[in-house]
């Protein structure tokens, strides 16, 4: 993970566009880690208690707008914690973005003190993340606030 934290940080210190770095942020969490099968970031949206869907690499989703309290994200948007779903059968205010979804990740970003959004992984197998997985997307998130 050392090496990895070392790339995305070259990301978030080039002088590009920050949803250029989002983007290249997902494209390389989704090329080095095989189980990331799905990884992109929702923001809050304006005003509004919902999330807007932000840079990601995988499948298209239908979920573009979710409603806090919907589904992990909108879970993670309320409680403001990280949220790890090893099956995501077993949970019961799971939206579902794709059938080969499995397992799913989500950590906030806070800024001053606010939520203001989240990277979310799916993964396309049972219990894929591990605590230096937590470790180093809390430590992303931290990083990306910096830049927003």
């Amino acid at each position: 993970m050392v090496e990895l934290k070392k790339r995305l940080s070259i990301i978030l210190e080039s002088p590009q566009d920050t949803n250029v770095k989002l983007l290249k942020i997902c494209q390389v969490l989704d090329r080095e880690i095989p189980y990331y099968n799905w990884t992109g970031f929702y923001f809050k949206n304006g005003d509004k208690d919902e999330l807007a869907l932000g840079p990601y690499v995988g499948a298209v989703t239908d979920h573009i707008i979710i409603p806090f309290g919907k589904g992990i994200c909108g879970q993670v948007a309320v409680s403001g914690e990280t949220f790890v779903v090893p099956d995501v059968k077993a949970q019961d205010n799971y939206l579902s973005c794709s059938i080969d979804t499995k397992a799913e990740i989500v950590v906030p970003i806070f800024k001053d003190g606010e939520n203001i959004g989240q990277i979310d992984i799916d993964s396309h197998s049972i219990d894929p993340f591990t605590k230096d997985d937590e470790e180093m997307l809390k430590w992303l998130c931290d990083e990306v606030a910096k830049i927003l």
